[in-house]
This record gives C-alpha cells, sequence and structure tokens, in this order.
C-alpha cells in the first residue's frame, strides 16, 4: 500500500460496496506528503487503483533512467510522478469547474480524466525510454496490457471505468475536451516530469510558473461549437516559459552526453540479451529497474552490464550539433534501430573495434501534440529550440577514432544509400 497520514485503526475495514467486490473502496481519502507538491489528496477511487501491484510497481522504476549516474539525486521513481500527473489533474478540473460550472463539464470526463492521469505510464519500461529507442513497443500501447488483466482490470471494473477511455487518453486519441490535460502543450504530465525531474537533479532549468498555467485554463467553443479546455492569454507567457524549460532539460539533462552515453551502452545490452533469447520483450515490460539489471548482470555476454553497474561509460570520439551536419537529418537513426545497429558495427570495423565498442546516438523530440493548433505562433520557435538542443555522437569504449565526415554523411543519407554502402 502507499505510504499515506494517518491510517486504519485495529478494527477499521474498507467501506462496503452495494456490490460484493474483492477490491471494496477505502473509507475516506488520504494525503500523501510529497516534495515538490507538498500535500497530494487521494480520493478513495485513486487509493484503490493505487494499491494494485501494477501501480505499485512503478515504485522501482526511475523516472530519469540512467541519468542517477550523472545527478545522483535523480533516483525519483514514476510511481512519484503519477501521483504528482493526478494532484495537478485533480487542480486543473477543479479550475475548469470553477470558470465553466457544472455544465461545462461533463462529471464522468472528468473522473476519466483524472484516473488517465495517474496511470498515464502505467506501461512504462524500466530505465526511461531507452528500451523504446531500442525498438520495443511505446509504453502507451504496453498500458493495455496492465490496464484490462490483473487487479487493477479488476478494480477499474468495480469502479465502472472503460479501460478503453483510459487508454484513448493516455494514446492521445480521446475526442474528450479534456483530453489536452493528459496529452498536450500543457499536459499535466508535462507540468510535472519537468518540475520533479528539476529538482531531483538539483537544476534550476526545469522551473515552470505551474499555479499561473493552471490558473488559465479555460473554456472555449471548439471547431464544432462544443466547449474544450483552451489556454487564456494571459497564459502564454509562463507557457513560453514551459517549452525553454523543456529545451533547457533536454540540453543539460535528458541529453546530457554521460546520461546518453549510459543509454545506447543499455540499449545495446538488452537488444543483445533479446536476440540473443537470454530475456524476453515480455518480461522486460513488466520488470523493474533493478530486477532486470540483475537479469542482465547473470546473462549477459557483452560485457556492458558490469561496465554500466561500474559506471566504466563510454567515451565521445565525436559530438557535433545538428547544424554543423552537410545536409538535413535522415530518420533512420530515430527509426530504425536494426539498421543503426548494423551501421555502428560498421563503423566499429573500419576504426579498429570490435561489435559492441562503438555507438551512435542522434536522439530526436517530436513536435508538442496540438501546439501548432492551439498556438501556432510558438510551434516553430519550440521545434526550433529542441532542433538545436539535438546533437550527433559517437562513443566508444576504447581510444579510436572514427571517420567523422563519413558520419556526418550517414545520418544524412535516404535508408536506402544507407543500406548500399552496408553491402559494399
Amino acid at each position: 500500500m502507499t505510504h499515506r497520514e494517518g491510517g486504519r485503526g485495529k478494527g477499521e475495514g474498507w467501506a462496503v460496496r452495494s456490490a460484493p467486490s474483492p477490491f471494496p473502496l477505502p473509507p475516506s481519502p488520504e494525503v500523501v506528503r510529497d516534495p515538490l507538491w507538498n500535500n497530494i489528496r487521494l480520493e478513495p477511487e485513486a487509493l484503490a487503483v493505487v494499491d494494485t501491484p501494477a501501480v505499485q510497481r512503478l515504485r522501482y522504476v526511475r523516472q530519469l533512467g540512467h541519468a542517477f549516474l550523472v545527478y545522483p539525486g535523480a533516483t525519483h521513481t514514476r510511481f512519484e510522478h503519477a501521483l504528482g500527473a493526478y494532484h495537478l489533474a485533480c487542480r486543473a478540473l477543479a479550475q475548469l469547474d470553477e470558470v465553466g460550472g457544472a455544465s461545462a463539464m461533463d462529471p464522468r470526463d472528468a473522473r476519466v480524466t483524472r484516473l488517465a492521469a495517474l496511470l498515464h505510464d502505467i506501461g512504462h519500461y524500466p530505465f526511461s525510454h531507452a528500451l523504446e529507442e531500442a525498438g520495443l513497443p511505446h509504453h502507451e500501447t504496453l498500458a493495455e496490457r496492465h490496464l484490462t488483466t490483473g487487479d487493477l482490470a479488476q478494480v477499474l471494473d468495480g469502479l465502472g471505468v472503460p479501460a478503453a477511455d483510459l487508454l484513448a487518453l493516455i494514446q492521445a486519441r480521446s475526442a474528450s475536451p479534456l483530453a489536452g490535460l493528459v496529452s498536450g502543450p500543457v499536459d499535466v504530465d508535462k507540468l510535472d516530469y519537468l518540475s520533479r525531474d528539476a529538482l531531483a537533479c538539483g537544476v534550476p532549468y526545469g522551473v515552470i510558473d505551474v499555479d499561473r498555467l493552471l490558473t488559465s485554463l479555460v473554456w472555449r467553443p471548439g471547431r464544432d461549437g462544443a466547449p474544450t479546455v483552451a489556454l487564456h492569454e494571459k497564459g502564454l507567457a509562463p507557457l513560453e516559459s514551459l517549452l525553454f524549460a523543456k529545451y533547457q532539460m533536454y540540453r543539460n539533462v535528458y541529453w546530457h552526453h554521460a546520461v546518453r552515453s549510459a543509454t545506447v551502452m543499455f540499449k545495446r545490452l538488452v537488444r543483445q540479451a533479446i536476440a540473443g533469447r537470454l530475456i524476453s520483450a515480455d518480461d522486460i515490460a513488466i520488470a523493474t529497474d533493478d530486477g532486470l539489471i540483475h537479469d542482465l548482470m547473470q546473462r549477459d555476454l557483452t560485457g556492458l552490464a558490469p561496465a554500466l553497474r561500474q559506471r566504466r561509460l563510454a567515451k565521445r570520439a565525436l559530438d557535433l550539433a545538428a547544424s554543423e551536419l552537410p545536409g538535413d537529418p535522415a530518420d533512420w537513426p530515430v527509426t530504425d534501430p536494426d539498421l543503426l545497429e548494423r551501421v555502428e558495427d560498421r563503423l566499429a570495423r573500419d576504426a579498429g573495434l570490435e561489435p559492441n565498442e562503438l555507438f551512435l546516438d542522434f536522439p530526436d523530440k517530436a513536435e508538442e501534440p496540438g501546439l501548432a493548433d492551439e498556438h501556432p505562433g510558438l510551434a516553430p520557435a519550440a521545434l526550433g529550440l529542441m532542433r538545436t538542443a539535438r546533437r550527433l555522437r559517437v562513443f566508444v569504449m576504447r581510444p579510436a577514432v572514427p571517420d567523422a565526415r563519413r558520419v556526418t554523411e550517414l545520418v544524412t543519407m535516404p535508408r536506402e544509400d544507407v543500406l548500399e554502402w552496408l553491402g559494399r
């Protein structure tokens, strides 16, 4: 169970619902102490969801993967973040209820939105987004497994909350007027993770005026005339600061060279373990950070697992801003991890290294969902900032000098031309 203030005394039990259920609701709300938002009030239905094994697993999945190797305080978890997103969703819905009245917001939509915010990372892998980069299905896709099976599915069924409605919000395909609170330019996920990550890492880059943003939420007529959530013009300045904070966090934390070194090593380690049938993608999907690294330490044939454990990270042999490339970047380094691995091994051979000793890293971050529609003037600036932060790096496990011109040419070549080069 989650740590809460107060508790149930001797003889206290769960409140009895009208229909028998193996997961009755707690009798009253509880308060969780949080270092970022101070007090987070969890309503009974949220408590029932939190006390399921699927949600409790998130206590053991770090929010920032290997970032703790650079920022020692970055050991906070997806569980803390989930509670924070729920808290901000409750605040946002209270604001919208106040400015719009009960007629503007369907209570059923509000209820599903709160729980979707709480469960938006329910399918998340260990070690942040590294395994999605490695070619495994995105965590939004894996959410279905957790929401439709096991104790969590039974709790949701007992609450009368359709898993399909939660999935539509989590996977950004809902028609709800509240969908932007779960996935949008000012979603509660972003407001919490940027603020929480900056606090944990001890950096000033993710500071956002969350209060101003939340109190700027209003109802506006949508394209079909129905009310939709929008941001009042008084919220544009804090929205700009949010976009800049995100850029700063990517540049200084998420894409820090040592964080990315550990990430590419981990990606190769897991891909090799899956290819060698030493571990399955299904098992990884429900693993925890420590559980997965323990299994990899026992089965690793690459030497990368102990290197990560002892922080013997690959060093930079090439580090260039994306703006220094001779042409527009191709998409295959981001979308085709199989091809990327083949290119890495060819570059390693050409540099006198063995397979698993050279890694090419060129991460990409997509445009903010909904930003171009709602704030078209900000969208190009936001995309430009993220492109400015993007860097092409080659990491090596032993001293070597890769062909820099060849590397920069490759990442601007179409996939077909890269395949032809590999076949020579």
